[in-house]
């Protein structure tokens, strides 16, 4: 049994980041990243970071932490090609954001590291002062987990808005449903921390849901994915005043 452990462990380590390779290389070929919502990336940046701060405090299984270091690397690379091959009506390129501080709707992703080296060098701060209370350990679990456990809202909103799935990947869609199904029954054999398996029951409900709208809506491209010119562009503000 110790091998299928070890295989097990490696599954989890590699299989989340993996994940997002497909959707990656159908953005570039595309050169458009419609249809996927980059607030995906923030969520999975900003949760894994501060999961590897819990693994300071309360060292659970070491797998679990190489998922976050390489899940942080792949997320990066994910970010930097959503951003090179945005939508022109995206909010970053007609510089319309209604978000506080134009949060994540950056025009640079320059401007992303540094949010993110500023989260960084916060958490490390809070970690340096508070790090020895059980308390705010457990805290910062519920916060990184909780966050994760979000990761499938912004794509679900978004194919919502669209009435379609069009540029989001059946590959990655799939990927969450089989990866965080094994997940869970991961956690629960393993006796992880609460805080995991409480975070990916509720993210597996929310895929499940993506799934229902995959047979509703279908795939077929929105009106914003059709747009090839001036005109289009100018006609789609027209309708969207």
């Amino acid at each position: 049994m110790s091998w299928l452990a070890t295989l097990a462990s490696i599954g989890m380590a590699v299989g989340p980041p993996l994940v997002y390779a497909d959707q990656a290389i159908s953005i570039v070929r595309k050169k458009d990243s419609t249809g996927f919502s980059h607030d995906v990336c923030a969520i999975l940046l900003i949760a894994n970071i501060t999961r590897c701060f819990f693994w300071l405090g309360d060292h659970y299984e070491l797998a679990l932490l190489v998922q976050s270091i390489l899940m942080i690397l792949a997320q990066l690379a994910l970010l930097y090609i959503c951003i090179l091959y945005r939508p022109r009506l995206s909010p970053e390129g007609l510089g319309g954001s209604t978000r506080p501080l134009t949060f994540w709707q950056w025009p640079n992703y320059s401007q992303y590291i540094e949010f993110l080296a500023g989260l960084v060098l916060c958490q490390a701060i809070l970690f340096l002062i508070f790090g020895r209370f059980e308390t705010f350990v457990s805290i910062l679990g519920f916060v990184a987990l909780g966050l994760e456990s979000t990761l499938p809202i912004p794509q679900l909103i978004s194919n919502y808005n669209q009435r379609s799935l069009y540029g989001f990947r059946m590959s990655t869609l799939v990927g969450w449903a089989g990866g965080d199904s094994f997940k869970t029954a991961y956690f629960f054999l393993q006796n992880s921390p609460l805080q995991f398996k409480v975070c990916a029951i509720f993210q597996l409900s929310v895929d499940c849901a993506i799934v229902i709208q995959r047979v509703s809506y279908g795939n077929a491209p929105p009106i914003t994915a059709l747009l090839t010119d001036e005109d289009d562009l100018e006609e789609a503000l027209v309708l969207a005043s």
